[in-house]
C-alpha cells in the first residue's frame, strides 16, 4: 500500500506523510455487504401480530431472525396483520424494527385517504377524504391540509415511507381496483398530477417518503390484479404517463410502485412488473427514471395464478425492479418468505439467471433512497444499545450523498473526518460526545470529483477509516 501512494504523497511534508500512513495502517473497520443481504435489501414484507416483544409466534420469530441477518430491507404494515392498533403500539412496534435491523428499513403503510387509509378513527387517528374527493375540489389548501395531517401521524409512528399517492388516471370510474373506491384524483391527468405534487411536498416537508402507483396505470382496468389476470390493451393510453412525466421533470418521485396489469401493446409476454420492456424500456430508458421501484404484492392472484414463485422473482429482477413486496413474511406455515426470496436470487446469481450487476443496481437505488430519510447532519436514528462496533457507508459506490453508519456500544467522544488519498481533510462531520447507539451522518460530495476517500473515525481509545468510492 505504501509502495502505491508513495509517488503522489512524496510531496507532503515529513509530518503530513507519517500522520496519512498511520491513518493508511490502521485495521480497517468497513462491513463488506454480503451479496446476501444486498438481496435482502430487495425484500419487504409484513408480520402477523402488533409487537416483537410479546408471545413468540412464527411470524414474529421470522421477522426478528430476518432482520438480524440483513434479509429484510423494508416492512408494510396492514390493519389486518394486527399491525396498526393504536398511535403508541405503531410508535413502539417501528422503534423495535428498526433496533433489530440490520440496515435502517422503510416501514411503510397505504395512506392514500377514503377507503384505503391504514390510519384512520378506527385506530386513534381520523378519517380523510379520498383522492377523488381531493381531486374533484381540485383545491391545493385541502389537498395539502389533509396530506400534512397524514404525513404528522407518519412522524408520531415512526413510519417513513408512504406507499401513495395514487397516480392512476380516472379513465374508467367504475375500475373496481381504483375508480370505483376512489382511488383517482381525476380523469384528467393534469389535476392528477397537481394534485399528487401537493400531496407530496407536505410529505417532504417532514422527511416523508412517498411512492407513485400503479406504473403503467391501473386507472382504465375492467378487473382487479387482486383477483386475476388484468388486460389494458384496448384501454390504456399514453396519457396515463402524464402524470409521471410531469412529476419526474419536477424531481418529485421518491419511489414507483409497478400494476400487475397486461398490455399487449407494451409487451406481448408479460405483465408490468414482470417486464423488462415495460419497467426498463420505458420507465428507465424512455421517461429517464432512475430511483426505485416496487412490486404491488407479488402475491397477488395476477401474479400467483399465471407464474410459478421462482419464474415470477427470477423476471420481476431481471426487469429491473428493485423491491418484492409480500404482504406474509411466511412462505409457508413456518419458513421466511425472505429467506425463499433471497435464496433464490443468490442462486440464480450463482448460475447466471441474473447478472449480479442487477442486484448491485437495485442495492444502490434502495440505499441511495435510504439515505435521504437521514436530514442534513448527524440524527440518531437506531436506540439500542449495540454488542459491538461498527462503521460502514451505503451506498457505497455512491453519487454525491451517502450515509456513514456508526454503531458504538458504550459512551465515547467521537471524531468522524474526511479525507482524500493525498491525505488532505476534505472535511469534518463530527467531533462531539456520543452515547452508545448507532449514529447516522450523511455526507454530501457533490461538489467534489469521483474518487476514492476515506473516513477516519476516531475514538478516546482507537481510529478505524472505512474506504469510500464516489462515482459521478
Amino acid at each position: 500500500m505504501i509502495e502505491c501512494f508513495f509517488e503522489g504523497m512524496k510531496r507532503l511534508a515529513v509530518s503530513s506523510l507519517i500522520a496519512f500512513l498511520s491513518l493508511l495502517c490502521i485495521s480497517e473497520s468497513e462491513a463488506q455487504v454480503s451479496l446476501r443481504q444486498k438481496i435482502g435489501q430487495m425484500v419487504m414484507v409484513t408480520m402477523t401480530g402488533d409487537s416483537l416483544d410479546g408471545k413468540s409466534s412464527p411470524s414474529v420469530d421470522t421477522m426478528k431472525s430476518d432482520l438480524a441477518n440483513g434479509l429484510i430491507g423494508g416492512v408494510i404494515m396492514f390493519t389486518w396483520s394486527n399491525n396498526l392498533n393504536n398511535p403508541p403500539q405503531i410508535a413502539h412496534l417501528t422503534k423495535k424494527l428498526q433496533e433489530r435491523a440490520f440496515t435502517p428499513l422503510f416501514i411503510c403503510i397505504d395512506e392514500e385517504g377514503g377507503q384505503v387509509a391504514r390510519l384512520s378513527a378506527a385506530n386513534g387517528f381520523a378519517n380523510t377524504p379520498s383522492e377523488f374527493q381531493l381531486g374533484s375540489a381540485n383545491n391545493e389548501s385541502s389537498t395539502r391540509a389533509t396530506a400534512s395531517t397524514m404525513a404528522s401521524w407518519f412522524v408520531q409512528t415512526g413510519l417513513n415511507l408512504n406507499l401513495a399517492p395514487v397516480v392512476d388516471v380516472n379513465v374508467n370510474p367504475n375500475s373496481p381496483a381504483i375508480g370505483a373506491l376512489g382511488r383517482s384524483f381525476s380523469s384528467n391527468s393534469d389535476i392528477v398530477a397537481t394534485n399528487a405534487s401537493w400531496f407530496i411536498d407536505e410529505f417532504h416537508k417532514k422527511n416523508i417518503l412517498t411512492t407513485l402507483k400503479h406504473f403503467p396505470g391501473h386507472g382504465s382496468a375492467a378487473t382487479d390484479s387482486h383477483l386475476g389476470l388484468v388486460d389494458i390493451t384496448n384501454t390504456w393510453s399514453d396519457q396515463e404517463l402524464t402524470p409521471y412525466r410531469q412529476l419526474l421533470s419536477a424531481g418529485k418521485i421518491d419511489a414507483i410502485m409497478t400494476a400487475h396489469v397486461f398490455n399487449a401493446k407494451l409487451d406481448s409476454l408479460y405483465p408490468a412488473t414482470l417486464s423488462q420492456k415495460i419497467l426498463t424500456g420505458i420507465l428507465r430508458t424512455q421517461l429517464g427514471y432512475n430511483g426505485v421501484v416496487v412490486s404491488d404484492d407479488m402475491s397477488m392472484q395476477a401474479i400467483v395464478a399465471y407464474y410459478g414463485f421462482d419464474d415470477a422473482v427470477t423476471l420481476a429482477v431481471n426487469a429491473g425492479l428493485d423491491i418484492l413486496l409480500y404482504t406474509s413474511n411466511l412462505h409457508d406455515a413456518s419458513s421466511s418468505q425472505a429467506r425463499h426470496v433471497v435464496d433464490l436470487i443468490e442462486k440464480r446469481v450463482g448460475d447466471g439467471t441474473i447478472n449480479a450487476r442487477r442486484i448491485d443496481e437495485s442495492y444502490n437505488r434502495i440505499m441511495a433512497l435510504k439515505s435521504r430519510l437521514v436530514s442534513s447532519g448527524v440524527v440518531f436514528a437506531l436506540s439500542a444499545v449495540p454488542d459491538h462496533f461498527l462503521l460502514r457507508n451505503y451506498p457505497n459506490p455512491f453519487n454525491p450523498s451517502t450515509t456513514i453508519a456508526i454503531q458504538i456500544p458504550q459512551q465515547d467522544h467521537l471524531s468522524l473526518k474526511i479525507f482524500d488519498l493525498l491525505g488532505r481533510e476534505i472535511v469534518s462531520l463530527l467531533d462531539d460526545d456520543v452515547q452508545a447507539g448507532t449514529r447516522l451522518v450523511t455526507w454530501n460530495a457533490s461538489n467534489l470529483p469521483s474518487g476514492i476517500y476515506i473516513a477516519q473515525l476516531r475514538t478516546s481509545r482507537e481510529a478505524h477509516n472505512l474506504k469510500m468510492v464516489l462515482l459521478k
